[in-house]
Order: structure tokens, then sequence, then C-alpha cells
């Protein structure tokens, strides 16, 4: 299929720059093969049942934008900017620096008195590998003194960014840390609608997905098959699995809490829609056509044209189908991306 084939147009004023407040008051739009419907997050509990089950992303964004300077053996101490995005190892971070071209392997990037590192690799369209000669531990705290959230482009911050973010940009069940994106479908979620939804009968587990920046790279490619997926670390516990697998026995529904669970899910599931403990890496594209294997609904947020993810969300419930749901929001002023509305999609075809 064509790239152009998931482009759309939006107006810019309905990027939302800050999230709703309270978070479960924001539109939720609920799209399934009986048509379109406007909601509120807070009516979740009533549009699922009891004995569902909801997947969530425990995932923690950490402060991973820094600005510091250059330093190398030529005396140069020009100004330079890295956005983390993927962990290689201990203290080793694939990153997205400005201005990526004259930096140099060896080169000392220093941050702060004592925060620094060295570009141990390049590579293309402004990634490079530096190592931080640290402990996760140590550099997750270092990054809380001296990162700003690492916020998408279409959300205007200055450098410095705004201190609100470091609550906003993070979930309700944000634990693990290692993301550089929020997974944003779980920012509606807030004490109050957990109440009603464990009121209601309905149970949720917890799975880990780091989200990378890649997540917010649009596809290049003129055909959608010639896109290179990013790679991102996942795990699902034994416990978790079995508590998916007991709930679909038991006739429950599989409820993904954005595209990162959903992800992690399938890439876990065998052919019978059967989940098994993960640990690993999924650079899993989900395209037009593929099989679901165990998520009945997704609850998700609106996302960009030409991305994966919209692309992800038209295999799910179909592209027309999407296409639609996408201009009923942008007529009737719903908020898109990170901190926008949401919207709750039924699987087009069964399992």
């Amino acid at each position: 299929m064509k790239t152009d084939d998931f482009s759309f147009d939006l107006p810019r004023d309905l990027i939302a720059q800050t999230p709703a407040v309270p978070r479960h008051s924001a539109k939720l739009l609920r799209v399934s093969a009986d048509g379109l419907s406007d909601h509120r997050v807070t009516a979740l509990s009533e549009l699922l049942r009891p004995g569902d089950l909801l997947v969530t992303n425990n995932t923690k964004v950490i402060p991973a934008r820094l600005t510091g300077r250059r330093l190398n053996a030529a005396g140069g101490n020009a100004r330079v900017e890295v956005t983390l995005h993927r962990e290689e190892a201990p203290g080793r971070w694939r990153a997205f620096a400005k201005p990526a071209r004259k930096l140099r392997l060896g080169d000392r990037l220093c941050f702060a008195d004592d925060f620094a590192c060295q570009v141990a690799d390049k590579g293309e369209d402004g990634e490079v590998l530096l190592d931080f000669a640290s402990d996760r531990e140590a550099l997750f705290q270092a990054l809380e003194q001296h990162g700003v959230m690492p916020l998408p482009p279409y959300i205007q911050r200055d450098a410095a960014g705004n201190p609100a973010d470091k609550a906003d940009y993070q979930t309700l069940f944000a634990k693990a840390p290692g993301a550089v994106a929020a997974p944003t479908a779980s920012l509606h979620f807030t004490e109050e609608l957990l109440a009603g939804l464990t009121a209601r009968g309905i149970e949720r587990v917890e799975v880990t997905l780091h989200v990378g920046a890649g997540t917010f790279l649009p596809v290049k490619t003129d055909h959608i098959e010639d896109h290179k997926m990013h790679l991102e670390w996942g795990q699902i516990d034994a416990a978790t699995a079995e508590t998916i697998n007991r709930t679909r026995a038991a006739g429950g529904r599989i409820v993904a809490v954005g595209t990162t669970s959903l992800r992690l899910l399938e890439s876990a599931a065998d052919d019978n829609g059967h989940v098994a403990a993960f640990d690993g890496e999924t650079g899993i594209f989900i395209t037009p056509g593929y099989r679901f294997k165990i998520v009945d609904l997704l609850l998700t947020n609106f996302h960009l044209p030409r991305s994966s993810l919209f692309i992800l969300v038209s295999a799910f419930s179909g592209l027309q189908r999407m296409q639609a749901a996408y201009a009923h929001a942008k007529a009737n002023g719903y908020r898109f991306y990170s901190y926008g509305d949401a919207c709750l999609l039924s699987r087009e075809t069964a399992a």
C-alpha cells in the first residue's frame, strides 16, 4: 500500500499543547461496526463489560533531552543537544544529536560539572552512541537533575522545557524507567477512573514496553512495506501472560491501552492467541492485512498522518473507518496527539 493512503490534513489548533484537566475529562470517540459515538473518558467503564481485561504499559519516561558543550582534542567547545532514545547497555545509549555532523568519535559531551559522556559511535540521520561510563541508576539520577522531558516536536516548548511536563507527561502506571516517549493512551487514567473500572468488574494487568523516539518518525518510504520499524524492549511476565490467557478462555475481551501495549501483546502471542512470557526487543510493524491474534479493543489517542501508528489503527479497525473517525474528530473539535483526546476502537474482524 502507498504511504499517501495514510495521509491527512490537520489544523494546528487541534494539536493539544497541555492535557485535559482532570485527565479523565478528555473526549472519547467510540469507533465500532455500529458507527461513531461521542463520549468522555469517564464513560470507559460503561463502554466495557465485566470480565474485560485492561492491559496497561508501566514504562516510565526519563528526562532524556540534554543540552551541553562538545569538547574535543582540537579545542572545540560548541553547544550540542542530544535526545536519548534507546539503551544499548547500562550507561550506553543511542541518541539523536544536534549538530550531529560535527561530532567525532571520542568527543566528550559535558552537560554539567559532574555529568558527561563520550561519543562511542556515529550512525545515520544524526544518530550517535553515547557512553556515560555509568550504571543505570546513577545515569537516571543525573537525568532527573539535568535532563528535560523529551516532548514530541509538535508540543511547543522552549529549551528549558515546562516543569509541569514532568508530571503531565508521565502516566499513573509509570514504574520502570527507560522510555523516551509516553504511552499516551494511559495519560487519561486517574485513580477515580480506575475505581470505576474496578467496581464494574474490569481487571487490569501491566506490561512494560520502553517507548522509543522512533514512534514519532513519519514513514518516509513511498510504500509502507519498505518501512523499517524501530526496535523497542518489552517484557511480559509469566503471571501476566497467565491472566491474559485465562481472561480469553473465560470469554473476556483483551483491551490494549495504547498501541505500545498492543504491539507487545501481538509480539508475544502465537497464532492461536496464546500469550507467553516475553523478554526482549520487538520491531513488529502492523499494517492492513495483519491478522490480530490477541487484542479485541484498543484505547488510543489520535495519531500523526503517515505514521506507523495511524497505519496500525487502520489495520485494526479498517482504513475507511479510521478516515471517517478522524474526519468526525476534526469536525467536532477533538484534540490530537500526545496530550489530546482518545478513541476506543473495535477490531474490524474477529480473531
